[in-house]
């Protein structure tokens, strides 16, 4: 029953009902209970007000609120916080524990916290000092962002492409090459520093950070800078502090502006490394050696304020001296000798031995061997000195007067091969030139490689020596029989001898007749009959008989014919000489005289030839071949070829011997072609083996 009800049951009067009539008389024991009742509803509203009064005077709070409490205990266990609600809350004890173990927190500090959980069971609200921590944070690096300002933080890793910072809990990111106003080769050292940067990117949603160094840095110098370009100058002695290191030099910080030392500037000696001799973070004074305002680059050197070891070279190191050095390094071409720090000479690879053998110096010497040299030139100017090492050894040129006379027979070994000839070693130091010329006898040699090859140990003879130029020519066919003595000795023109088909040419065929000697057969002295190409008819190897035409004892070519054996009425000529260089069996190509003529005038040029001709029967065999056009249509025009071949005689003026011969055009146009086309390294190789060609049928033939 409500109050309302109850109250209304009172206030009833008596005489609205014959119950209340009889109420009123109730007896004692209804009235005690009556009281009774009306003192426990008089006690149930006071305990709802009380209650209703306690739910208003609580603190309401939500997961995830920042709220102010105060510390009541610290327990291993949490440090327990009253922020007004009603139960306490506990927050983690490692929260409140510093790096070295220490709590930082005690009874009656009030702190921030955040309210991470609300249980609904007997649980105490669960909070974090951290998470209080990081919010604050954020909305201070907010305010960072926004307003320009600078945040500390600690450098905690290096990862890749730069640097992770601690912001009170917050990690950051910065990169590499915001860390300084200089490059920085080295973040490792930033590890565990405390530093100052701007926040350039942020974005708290993505939990994404930049910060920068860099700009803070490019203020700092940028005052610095001014103030040192204001007040330097080319010349000055300043001190700075280096910053980076690198394999051509260092930057120094000579005051807001960083200087290059280049390597060369460090030292008066060789520097192979700067490293070897500074190193990051050393102060050290340097020299202005160039300045550009404009650019804002400075140029130093350190061995500048050193004294220079070059100024007294010519009076400690004279030429022909003895010294001793150390080698600093080695080379292909030759090795540098340390005299002193900052003097070098060059011992170059030539001399280093009298051996001409190529041999590199990296083969015997190294970096740090202690040597003896002598030296042989001084330039200040350039700062070289020249050594050399075979000064101390003795010559083996002094005594090869004795040894190597002209005609002694010497071995040795080839130990180069050029164009023009090879080098025989003949001893360590010594060497002899055999010219290709003085290989063979009679074979001809385009390269000495052909007979020779490196490391083959030959025999020759001392054919000339001049100890001053350190030369000495040898002749390895010195000590080869002459085949070529044996065979015109045994030989004249007109025999016939077995020959053996040695290679083809464009103009004939090349025939060993013994070995390391060949002769020559032209095209047209093969057969009677035409012969366009003769490796149809003939191979290599094969053997045939030839007989002489022409012996040459001067260039040692021999003229041969293969139609001419069995003919007793061929023409033989003993021995003839030729102005041009194309020596051999016939004639040549030089030799042809390019001269046109009219039919008519070719039958009269054979026949005044023949009258001086006659008269000269017994000196010089004339044979005249003459081809007429097969029709007067196809020939065009005639060409007459003249050869003029001056035989001389004792006491006797030369007789002129013209030999005509008519011959189609068209051949030999189409031969002259030929022969400048496919057939010219030939008629090259024709020329150098003495070959002479002539006119005839349908091809050139032999005239001797």
């Amino acid at each position: 029953m409500s109050n309302e009800e109850i109250k209304e049951t009172e206030e009833t009067p008596a005489e609205t009902s014959p119950v209340s009539e009889v109420k009123t008389t109730t007896a004692p024991a209804e009235i005690a209970a009556e009281d009774s009742f009306s003192e426990q509803v008089s006690s149930e509203e006071d305990f709802g007000s009380i209650l209703e009064k306690f739910e208003q005077d609580q603190v309401v709070v939500h997961p995830g609120e920042v709220v102010t409490g105060k510390v009541i205990g610290v327990s291993e266990h949490g440090v327990v916080v009253d922020f007004g609600y009603k139960a306490e809350g506990v927050a983690p004890l490692e929260e409140f524990t510093a790096p070295n173990g220490e709590v930082t927190v005690k009874t009656g500090d009030e702190v921030e916290v955040v309210i991470r959980n609300l249980p609904s069971g007997d649980g105490p609200p669960v909070l974090s000092f951290n998470d209080a921590q990081r919010r604050k944070t954020w909305e201070e690096i907010e305010k960072a962002f926004r307003d320009g300002t600078p945040v500390s933080g600690v450098v905690v890793d290096k990862t890749k492409g730069g640097l992770n910072v601690d912001i009170s809990g917050i990690e950051a990111f910065m990169p590499g090459s915001l860390v300084d106003s200089r490059p920085v080769s080295n973040l490792d050292s930033y590890k565990g520093q405390e530093i100052e940067a701007v926040v350039i990117k942020f974005s708290r949603k993505k939990n994404n950070i930049v910060l920068s160094r860099k700009a803070i840095t490019d203020e700092v110098i940028g005052k610095q800078k001014a103030e040192t370009l204001e007040k330097l100058e080319t010349g000055f002695v300043v001190e700075g502090v280096i910053k980076n290191l690198t394999d051509y030099g260092a930057f120094v910080d000579i005051g807001g502006i960083d200087g290059l030392l280049h390597v060369t500037d460090m030292s008066w000696g060789r520097l192979q490394n700067p490293s070897d001799m500074f190193k990051v973070a050393d102060t050290i004074q340097v020299k202005v050696l160039k300045l550009d305002r404009v650019k804002e680059k400075v140029s130093l050197g350190f061995k500048q304020l050193q004294p220079d070891p070059w100024s007294a070279v010519v009076e400690l190191y004279p030429v022909g001296a003895r010294i001793k050095g150390k080698i600093s390094s080695v080379t292909e071409y030759g090795a540098f000798v340390e005299l002193e720090p900052g003097v070098e000479g060059l011992v170059h690879v030539s001399e280093m031995s009298w051996s001409k053998r190529a041999r590199s110096p990296k083969t015997f010497l190294k970096s740090g061997d202690e040597v003896e040299v002598q030296v042989l030139g001084v330039d200040t100017e350039d700062r070289r000195i020249s050594l050399g090492m075979r000064q101390l050894q003795p010559n083996p040129w002094e005594h090869a007067a004795a040894l190597y006379r002209v005609g002694t027979t010497v071995t040795g070994s080839v130990r180069n091969l050029t164009d023009f000839g090879a080098f025989i070693e003949l001893e360590e130091g010594i060497d002899g030139l055999v010219h290709i010329s003085d290989i063979s006898r009679s074979k001809k040699i385009k390269h000495p490689k052909e007979v020779l090859k490196k490391g083959q140990e030959v025999q020759a003879v001392v054919t000339s020596l001049d100890v001053d130029a350190q030369k000495m020519s040898l002749s390895i066919k010195e000590l080869v029989p002459s085949v070529w003595d044996s065979f015109i000795t045994a030989h004249r023109p007109g025999d016939v001898v077995r020959g053996k088909i040695s290679r083809f040419a464009g103009f004939g065929i090349f025939v060993e007749l013994e070995e390391d000697l060949e002769g020559l057969c032209h095209i047209s002295e093969l057969s009677d009959e035409r012969i366009d190409n003769p490796e149809k008819i003939f191979s290599i190897g094969q053997e045939l008989d030839f007989k002489i035409l022409r012996i040459e004892t001067d260039n040692h070519k021999i003229g041969l014919s293969h139609r001419a054996v069995g003919k007793e009425d061929e023409p033989i000529v003993d021995y003839k000489s030729y102005t041009t260089e194309a020596k051999g069996g016939m004639a040549s190509l030089g030799e042809l005289a390019n001269l046109k003529f009219s039919s008519s005038k070719s039958e009269e040029a054979k026949t005044e030839a023949a009258e001086p001709a006659a008269s000269k029967a017994k000196e010089v065999e004339e044979v005249a071949e003459v081809e007429e056009a097969a029709s007067s249509e196809e020939v065009a025009a005639v060409e007459e070829v003249a050869v003029v071949e001056e035989v001389a005689e004792v006491e006797e003026v030369a007789a002129v011997e013209e030999v005509a011969e008519a011959v189609d055009s068209s051949e030999v146009s189409d031969k002259i072609d030929s022969a400048e086309s496919t057939d010219a390294p030939d008629v090259l190789e024709a020329a150098e083996q003495g070959v002479e060609v002539k006119g005839g049928e349908a091809d050139a033939e032999a005239a001797s």
